[in-house]
């Protein structure tokens, strides 16, 4: 059976410059009976041009791309018109963050549009290979220190010359998820003297691995998904008393605490930035979510008192070339698991990655924490029918001893 997929061009007021599809993964899929068609010059911006694509057909009219295409594929929420225009039934895999669009998931469920939005897919090992925030969180992180590097002045390494040695600088790295693990990695390459800093213990181990040390503030606050839980008061008092010292003397500090469609966490108050010493910079990965720095600013760099805070705003798409092929992988490990060659889109609602994934279905809002966010009132969705079993074999005495052989 054949499957059409069309991918959208990103828009150009979001600063997004990255791709759903790249040709090396358009080509891997074609054998499974899957057709595409991508907006015209949807590439371009991350050194796809159109012509690299294979057996690929372009459209300038989106609408109509949507209007037939059994899934289609972006990177940014799409708009309203855009998923008005989708046929029932069509799938969706894009980023979403329904709790910020509220009405996009709303018209999503009234459409009776299947989104697999690709921020909730769960963070379990047999999902890493479609779970795209981490991915996009490795060039964040690694980027991060390169754009610390550019503000600072003086360097990360230790440097010998004719007139004297000069010191290598001190990073602190705060939130060692995937970004901030690559962000440690990043400045012991480059010859920074490297801390680690997460209210989980457990990433200790990682960090002295990376060759850091692991600023333990005696916190425990491990969280379910893969995040940390939020701190009671008394526990951010602790922690800040623990952690000044340390950020007083940073040279650079990259922060990367967030949680997708909520807050991120504050890290470091104004008293804090204060202390730092003159030509100090910190990178607020942070920074999209409100900041885990007092003072930051989303998208503009600021100078608060001696310090000078960077507020980034989707770095990936500063890499977008790469983002949009490790982007594009994802969503193909992804597409493997809800289409066949002999079935076609068959996407099993039993799994628990196809059902982690899911927004949206047939007509009701499956995410039990979206649906509250976005519509309390919204009926919660049957569940699914468990998948048919094969019939078992009869069985025969030869058969029962095989079975029992088997089990010594």
């Amino acid at each position: 059976m054949t499957v059409k997929i069309s991918v959208l061009k990103e828009r150009d007021e979001g600063g997004e410059r990255r791709v759903a599809l790249i040709p090396q993964v358009a080509e891997k899929l074609t054998p499974l009976g899957i057709t595409f068609a991508m907006e015209t010059g949807a590439g371009v911006a991350s050194s796809y041009p159109d012509s690299a694509y294979k057996d690929v057909t372009f459209s300038p009219d989106r609408n109509a791309l949507v209007a037939d295409a059994d899934i289609v594929l972006a990177v940014q929420p799409p708009t309203l018109e855009t998923v008005k225009a989708m046929k029932p039934g069509a799938i969706l895999i894009a980023f979403i963050y329904g709790r910020n669009n509220p009405d996009l998931v709303k018209a999503l469920r009234d459409g009776k549009i299947t989104c697999f939005a690709m921020e909730l897919v769960p963070r379990i090992s047999r999902a890493q290979a479609m779970d795209a925030l981490s991915s996009q969180a490795t060039l964040a992180g690694y980027y991060a220190v390169l754009m610390g590097a550019v503000h600072m002045p003086k360097i990360l390494p230790m440097m010998t010359t004719a007139v004297g040695s000069l010191r290598a600088a001190q990073v602190l790295v705060m939130g060692l998820g995937v970004a901030g693990l690559q962000s440690l990695a990043t400045a012991k390459r480059l010859g920074a003297i490297t801390e680690g800093y997460d209210v989980r213990p457990e990433t200790k181990e990682e960090a002295q691995s990376l060759g850091a040390k692991f600023v333990d503030t005696g916190v425990d606050a491990t969280g379910q998904g893969g995040y940390a839980r939020e701190l009671t008061d008394d526990e951010k008092q602790k922690v800040r008393k623990a952690l000044s010292d340390h950020i007083a003397r940073s040279d650079l500090i990259v922060t990367t605490a967030a949680v997708p469609g909520k807050r991120a966490p504050r890290l470091i108050d104004a008293e804090q930035i204060k202390a730092m010493k003159p030509g100090a910079v910190i990178i607020d990965l942070g920074a999209e979510g409100g900041g885990n720095c007092e003072g930051t600013q989303a998208g503009q760099t600021v100078q608060v008192g001696p310090t000078t805070i960077v507020g980034p705003v989707n770095v990936p798409s500063m890499l977008a070339e790469q983002a949009s092929e490790l982007y594009s992988k994802n969503i193909m490990h992804l597409l493997q698991q809800i289409i066949t060659k002999d079935k076609g889109l068959a996407p099993d609602f039993t799994d628990e990655v196809i059902s982690g994934t899911a927004l949206t279905h047939d007509g009701y809002i499956t995410n039990d924490g979206i649906r509250t966010a976005v519509d309390p009132n919204s009926p919660a969705p049957p569940a699914p029918a468990p998948a048919p079993t094969a019939t078992p074999a009869p069985t025969t005495p030869a058969a029962n001893d095989a079975g029992k052989e088997t089990a010594k």
